[in-house]
Formats: C-alpha cells, sequence, structure tokens
C-alpha cells in the first residue's frame, strides 16, 4: 500500500481523493497549505504527492513543488498537480515551464479513471527498482 499526500483547501476535494484513491488500496493523508503539506510530507513520508494550486496564496502550491524540488531528501516524491487554475483569472500567473518541480499535471474537475492512472504509473515509476 502506498501513502499518498494530498495538499488542497478544499476538504471536499480532499473526501473526493480520498474515495478515489482508496479503490487501489493506498493511504491518503492531507494538508490544506503548502507550509502543512511541508510538515506533513516530512512527517509522513508519502510515496507521491496530489497538490493544488491555489490555497493561502495564488501560488502556494508552486512555492511548496519548488520547496520539495530543492530538497535534496523531497525532489524523489512525484508530484500531481491538480488545479482549476486555468479557469480562473489567475491563469497567466501560472509559469508554464520545465522548471516547474512537478511530474504530471490534471484540471480540476478531475477524472478519477485518469487520475488513478497517473497515480499508479508514477508510483510503478517510483517503487519499482532499477
Amino acid at each position: 500500500m502506498s501513502k499518498i499526500l494530498v495538499v488542497d483547501d478544499d476538504p471536499d476535494f480532499v473526501e473526493v481523493m480520498r474515495t478515489v484513491l482508496s479503490v487501489d488500496g493506498h493511504q491518503v493523508v492531507s494538508a490544506s497549505s503548502s507550509a502543512d503539506g511541508m510538515r506533513q510530507v516530512v512527517r509522513e513520508q508519502p510515496d507521491l504527492v496530489i497538490l493544488d494550486v491555489i490555497m493561502s496564496t495564488v501560488l502556494d502550491g508552486l512555492t511548496m513543488s519548488q520547496r520539495m524540488g530543492d530538497d535534496p531528501d523531497l525532489r524523489h516524491v512525484p508530484i500531481i498537480m491538480v488545479t482549476s487554475i486555468a479557469n480562473t483569472d489567475y491563469a497567466a500567473l501560472f509559469p508554464m515551464s520545465d522548471y516547474i518541480h512537478i511530474d504530471a499535471f490534471l484540471s480540476k474537475p478531475v477524472n478519477p479513471r485518469e487520475l488513478r492512472d497517473k497515480v499508479n504509473q508514477l508510483l510503478t515509476a517510483v517503487l519499482t527498482p532499477a
């Protein structure tokens, strides 16, 4: 069983993620901001992080992904960024570059099958010895 950290300030979204991911036997822990997410990623040592962009600040999730990417102990943890930023006035603020430390990007509302497929693909790549 893999542990997945869902970082999102919408408790309903977190609960949907918990329901969808538990189908495949994943344990889901959660946080509601990048600051709380960083504490949880150190404490819980998840196998994967699902991360929203807009939380306590417009680009809160990007802050967390960059902090994880800069940390040698955390940069191996895959990140799926899940957001509705494309449908907001903040879309122009979102940097679309190779420098963003994420492994996949999904738009809200998330298709459960697509999410499960992406999670399982990334976990297989990380957990399978080279």
